[in-house]
């Protein structure tokens, strides 16, 4: 997979990253000078018990300080209590603007971190390093944070763009069938929304994808960013074409509300698509 660099009013801002492993990802954040900043991976305890001690070891003597803030997975942390806390953590810290958080996880983590980063001392520079399916091919992609507020999804958020997105595709190897078919419901809906080709392709080789084959994976994984990178450069902050990138989402997002989170984003997605195509007919 080639890298893909995302740009804003036509200059190059962030690059998104792809390997199958996390080999490189040290050289990168050296790009980003970590050795003056303070970095704060965030992250869930279900992804930390994989993934945070490798990434601890692989950065905490190459920084000025390396803390972890780690929340209970699920959507019902997704909210401002737990905003609250990692703020109260960053200041404990003596973490300033010129320090960085590292988003660690899937699309929760990958929005409350990037939610906290755009309101800490009114914006710090954090990178995504996304975990699930889901994630790599939609959400960590875009700068579009946010958090739930009361029973509201998503009614509170901002637009801050990563310094990094990188995509280490050998974490979906621990990936539950139910969440790696839940984020196909993000990468469907590029076929749906704008490209017959790839909607053809990835019908025609769905075994191979459900097999988590390494080629399958790569293609739909840079395809899907390729399509958010488009939309994102043309539409930034979501006043038009980027829109479309809700399709699915307006009734899935009740369709979460409604089963009170007990089905996934990715499965909500894919109802709600069904159910915008019958309506639309």
């Amino acid at each position: 997979m080639d890298n893909i660099t995302v740009h804003q009013d036509n200059i190059p801002i962030y690059d998104i990253v792809f390997s199958d492993n996390f080999n490189s990802l040290l050289v990168l954040l050296n790009k980003q000078a970590i050795s003056n900043k303070k970095l704060c991976i965030v992250t869930e305890s279900n992804v930390a018990t994989y993934y945070l001690d490798t990434l601890t070891n692989l950065i905490t003597n190459n920084c000025l300080l390396l803390t972890s803030f780690i929340f209970k997975e699920g959507e019902s942390s997704k909210n401002l209590d737990t905003v609250q806390e990692l703020y109260e953590h960053l200041i404990i810290n003596k973490f300033d603007r010129n320090d960085m958080l590292i988003a660690l996880g899937g699309g929760v983590v990958g929005d409350l971190c990037g939610y906290t980063a755009a309101t800490y001392l009114r914006g710090i520079d954090f990178i995504q390093v996304p975990t699930s399916l889901l994630s790599q091919v939609d959400s960590s992609v875009g700068g579009k944070t946010g958090v739930d507020f009361s029973s509201y999804k998503n009614m509170v958020g901002a637009f801050h763009m990563p310094k990094l997105v990188y995509m280490n595709t050998s974490v979906l190897d621990t990936l539950s069938d139910r969440q790696f078919i839940s984020g196909m419901g993000e990468v469907i809906k590029y076929g749906v929304t704008f490209d017959k080709e790839f909607l053809n392709w990835i019908c025609t080789n769905f075994d191979s994808i459900l097999e988590k084959n390494h080629d399958s994976l790569a293609y739909i994984i840079s395809k899907s960013c390729d399509w958010k990178r488009q939309i994102v450069e043309e539409d930034p902050t979501e006043k038009g074409i980027r829109g479309l990138l809700n399709f699915g989402h307006t009734l899935g997002h009740a369709v979460e509300k409604y089963m009170n989170f007990s089905l996934l984003h990715g499965e909500c997605v894919a109802i709600g698509s069904v159910l915008s195509t019958i309506i639309s007919y």
